[in-house]
């Protein structure tokens, strides 16, 4: 920041700074002469609405590049810059040892399979966490090899993991427009109208029924929130990580969905039950009784059952779309949708 900051004209500061104006409104200082210079607007600023902040003009000079000085340290910070991510195995939910030291690339899927209540969520949740050994099951997850630091483990503005849960409803009264554009301005980002038509058009794409930017987010169905948010922490969120549990029941294409996400260089783990989403994964992770039994690099002999099994999974949707269509199963339509190619 420059040490001149006084004499800048408060339009220029503005111009440079695009989120400057929310310091003096968070103060309750709403008139603002932007071609008065910092230093001129602060004299003129009324003796009450210093009072009403609980601050005299140089404190308020003092606070405002205080906060400058750290809102661009957000910015400069906001990378994430994280290559790989380590699992150290802990123990079972029989105290076994899962004898473990797996290293996870950003740029791969690893999808985890199981019987329901093995553990698949509780692995992702010790990730999310970036678990040091403090959770059930004793794991330590390190970053690029390291153990985490603390600010990096439990900071709030630059999360180095984003979650997608398999239930998420909206309880703001917001639009989908107005959801973005503050997710948009909390990274400090320009162009927001751009954003919010990139992030609906992407989600839109994913979704089975689409929306628009003025619909209000607790109107979205289950497979449209999930659907948005996808498109959200691929287009818009800066953390590197993904976890997603059980995409399949969300009512969007799967497929785009992880394609989506790795073309944004994401780590994407995928907690599953779909064969499909399992083969799309570089590495399985199978659990069991709450560890990690086995990990499985997918080999070109499964790699060529993918296809085979989209085209299974085509056909069960055709089906299922006819059904949610108002149609009704004969013989007929189910020997065209099996022989359809």
């Amino acid at each position: 920041m420059p040490n001149d900051i006084v004499l800048f004209r408060v339009e220029e500061l503005f111009a440079r700074y695009n989120y400057a104006r929310d310091f003096f409104v968070s103060m309750g200082i709403a008139e603002i002469d932007t071609s008065l210079s910092l230093k001129e607007f602060v004299a003129n600023i009324k003796h009450e609405s210093l009072e009403d902040a609980g601050l005299n003009k140089e404190q308020l000079i003092e606070n405002f590049m205080a906060f400058i000085d750290k809102m661009e340290a957000l910015k400069s910070n906001s990378g994430n810059i994280v290559e790989s991510i380590s699992i150290i195995g802990g123990k079972d939910k029989y105290g076994n040892n899962e004898d473990i030291n797996l290293e996870l690339k950003l740029g791969e899927v690893i999808s985890i399979v199981g019987p329901t209540g093995s553990g698949k969520s509780r692995l992702l949740a010790d990730i999310e966490c970036l678990a040091q050994k403090d959770t059930p099951t004793c794991r330590q997850i390190l970053l690029d090899g390291k153990v985490p630091e603390a600010n990096r483990r439990f900071s709030m503005e630059n999360k180095l993991v984003a979650q997608l849960s398999q239930n998420m409803n909206f309880v703001m009264d917001l639009a989908v427009e107005d959801f973005i554009k503050l997710h948009a301005e909390s990274r400090m980002l320009d162009k927001q109208n751009e954003i919010v038509a990139a992030i609906v058009s992407c989600a839109n794409d994913l979704a089975g029924e689409k929306f628009d930017r003025d619909t209000p987010l607790t109107q979205l169905s289950g497979g449209q929130s999930r659907a948005l948010m996808i498109a959200d922490t691929a287009l818009l969120s800066p953390s590197p990580i993904v976890l997603i549990d059980e995409i399949e029941n969300a009512g969007i294409d799967r497929k785009k969905a992880v394609e989506l996400l790795l073309k944004e260089e994401k780590l994407v783990l995928i907690s599953t039950h779909d064969p499909v989403l399992a083969l799309m994964g570089d590495k399985r992770l199978v659990i069991k009784n709450g560890g990690i039994s086995k990990i499985i690099v997918l080999s070109k002999e499964e790699k060529d059952y993918i296809d085979v099994l989209e085209e299974i999974d085509r056909k069960m949707l055709g089906i299922r779309s006819h059904l949610r269509s108002g149609g009704v199963l004969d013989d007929k339509i189910v020997d065209f949708e099996l022989a359809r190619e």
